[in-house]
């Protein structure tokens, strides 16, 4: 039996539906046949690649339900090494070799990487790209020189800047002063600052994918661990909060529901969607 107030479930991945050894919620991979047979989509978002996405969905078994890649700026169907693009919001190539002229000239020891697809293009391979390559499990390809990406006819869905948290977050507070009028930047980690078009957000995504299915806001449910997850928890009919989110987080959610390590996506399933 479902509750038919859920027809659609849009969910982060870190925190949320993988663990703290980045492991896939085991009982959320039994519910996900039941979903489907009841035409519930599960909807995976978050700031990840299609390639950094595509091994969690394939192992919940989503099949060809969408993946919001990059916050949103992507949104494809199918096989990503030949997806389908349903909705795109690239960065503006303008802004952004403004942009990348800023950062070599006077932060030059921070690693830039850009994402077009389902490729990563770093400008070089330092430690911190080694690092992001084994957590991700993806290999980027090296251009020392990125400015002849911005030529060709590629969108550039995100950016990714990595360095000392200091460095970072004196970039970050220095951009704060600049004319970007049709970018943003914040910071996804204390050293991470990533890079969109204005209006990219897990919340405009939500907004899309509904509208995508057809399925009115208060009838999609949202999970998320984190700060970045509240525009959509707020917006959606129910937004479910985890058990290892900040507790501002969860004082904003219509909902919580257990930890990363206990099931909590399976557990907001079972209790407000297939009861």
């Amino acid at each position: 039996m479902t509750n038919q107030s859920i027809r659609l479930i849009i969910s982060d991945i870190d925190g949320t539906i993988l663990d703290d050894q980045h492991q896939v919620d085991s009982k959320l991979k039994d519910m996900i046949p039941l979903l489907s047979r009841e035409k519930i989509p599960f909807v995976l978002a978050s700031a990840r690649s299609p390639l950094g996405m595509e091994p969690i969905a394939r192992e919940l078994g989503l099949g060809d339900n969408p993946l919001a890649c990059y916050n949103g700026a992507l949104v494809i169907k199918g096989d990503p090494q030949a997806y389908e693009t349903i909705i795109e919001h690239p960065l503006d190539k303008k802004e952004i070799r403004t942009f990348l002229e800023l950062v070599k000239a006077e932060f030059p020891s921070v690693s830039i990487n850009l994402y077009s697809g389902k490729d990563w293009i770093a400008n070089r391979l330092d430690k911190w790209v080694q690092i992001e390559a084994a957590i991700t499990g993806e290999q980027p390809m090296i251009q020392n020189v990125l400015m002849p990406v911005l030529d060709v006819l590629m969108p550039v869905h995100k950016l990714l800047l990595i360095d000392q948290a200091p460095v970072i977050q004196k970039l970050h507070d220095y951009l704060q002063t600049l004319d970007f009028p049709k970018t943003a930047f914040y910071l996804s980690k204390d050293n991470y600052m990533e890079v969109t078009a204005k209006h990219v957000s897990k919340e405009q995504a939500l907004y899309e994918i509904a509208q995508h299915y057809q399925v009115p806001l208060e009838q999609v449910m949202t999970i998320g661990d984190n700060f970045n997850d509240l525009p959509m928890l707020r917006l959606a009919g129910l937004g479910v909060a985890m058990g290892n989110a900040p507790e501002a987080v969860k004082t904003e959610a219509k909902a919580v529901t257990k930890s990363n390590n206990e099931h909590g996506v399976a557990e907001a399933v079972e209790k407000y969607v297939l009861i």
